[in-house]
């Protein structure tokens, strides 16, 4: 009988990860195995098919290192959903959105988000599931999914390098409902069209903050 991983657990001494030192280019790519195997997992069997035991044979390394890299299969998830977003940022860069507000621009970014995820529905279903399971000890793994997506809604936004705490705040609140409205949908709770309905108007924030910045640079 094939052991089910508890998506939980973590390798020995896991809990309080010091600060890794960058990786080299050897490392970089048994990286992006592991993720590229996990990814497929995933897509065939959703969340329980990612175990680490067989991540670690897809990809070709130990198990051992394959705990070294991340010390659970949340952690293992999480990173795949952050690497799944690179990879999206990259494809919408190369043709971004043509909407005449940065509301239009960003809503029609998430959209193409959402496609690109409702096309692998088990991996979509895979990284949600371990988004809601992670704990303090995927932080960092669930940072870097929040900073990945929201350089991408600021992208859309026009490239914003120095956005005020109110379109920060703004991005925050468009991000928060993009999560929930995909785990609704994976759900089966929600239909696209709702989807579409509930982005399109949080999406209205950022207009909301753009004409309240322009407000405040009119006054003398």
């Amino acid at each position: 009988m094939t052991k089910v991983d508890n998506p939980t657990a973590t390798a020995p001494g896991s809990a309080h990860r010091s600060t890794a030192p960058p990786l080299t280019e050897r490392q970089r790519e048994r990286r992006r195995r592991i993720l590229h195997a996990t990814a497929q997992l995933a897509c065939r069997g959703g969340f329980e098919a990612v175990q680490m035991r067989e991540v670690a044979e897809s990809s070709q390394v130990a198990l051992g290192t394959l705990y070294r890299y991340f010390p659970s299969k949340v952690h293992l998830l999480v990173a795949t959903m952050h690497d799944q977003l690179e990879r999206l940022h990259g494809t919408l860069r190369k043709s971004p959105p043509t909407g005449e507000t940065a509301a239009d621009r960003v809503a029609q970014t998430l959209m193409r988000a959402f496609g690109a995820l409702q096309r692998e529905p088990r991996l979509a279903e895979a990284m949600a599931r371990a988004l809601t399971f992670a704990d303090r000890s995927v932080s960092p793994e669930v940072d870097q999914v929040s900073r990945q997506t929201t350089a991408i809604i600021l992208d859309a936004m026009g490239g914003l390098e120095n956005p005020t705490p109110e379109q920060l705040s703004a991005v925050r609140v468009v991000e928060h409902t993009w999560l929930s409205t995909l785990i609704t949908w994976l759900a089966g709770r929600t239909s696209l069209a709702q989807v579409r309905v509930d982005i399109e108007t949080v999406c209205r924030l950022i207009d909301l903050t753009e004409a309240g910045t322009g407000e405040a640079a009119a006054r003398p």
